[in-house]
């Protein structure tokens, strides 16, 4: 049986359901994942299909061009400050997550690594993971 995945900021003001599973679960050690997380990486679940997603409350956004040229929107909320999800112009039908912002957030299962080259030795990366210098060809990434 496939249970949605739902959750929301620490506050409650936003939350999410989305049904299906994701496509990718991945940490990313990118510079602009460190700042916004305040730790060494982000932690992220990619869900392909953005018509699967419930969400309430409204959510203040901004946007990052990433190191391959990529926009990226960042949602979070207005009244905690919480990460809660983003998404990519570019790509509207992905709809990523911030593992920590799951209800249930042992369902955040890491698949690899991206941005190693960012990575801080304070921040180690489990060895059983496969791990990207930069991005990976699209096929294997979302973070």
């Amino acid at each position: 049986m496939n249970h949605a995945y739902t959750g929301g900021c620490a506050c409650g003001t936003i939350r999410f359901e989305v049904t299906g599973g994701p496509i990718v679960m991945n940490d990313c050690q990118c510079r602009d994942c460190q700042r916004r997380s305040g730790t060494g990486h982000g932690s992220y679940l990619t869900f392909p299909s953005r018509a699967a997603v419930r969400l309430t409350g409204e959510a203040r956004q901004w946007e990052v061009t990433g190191d391959g040229g990529t926009v990226k929107r960042h949602a979070f909320c207005p009244v905690c400050g919480s990460p809660v999800y983003l998404t990519f112009p570019a790509m509207p039908q992905l709809f990523i997550v911030h593992a920590a912002s799951l209800d249930d957030p042992s369902r955040y299962k890491p698949q690899f690594v991206t941005y190693l080259a960012s990575g801080h030795a304070w921040d180690p990366v489990d060895p059983a993971l496969q791990t990207f210098e930069k991005m990976p060809p699209p096929a294997a990434s979302s973070g």
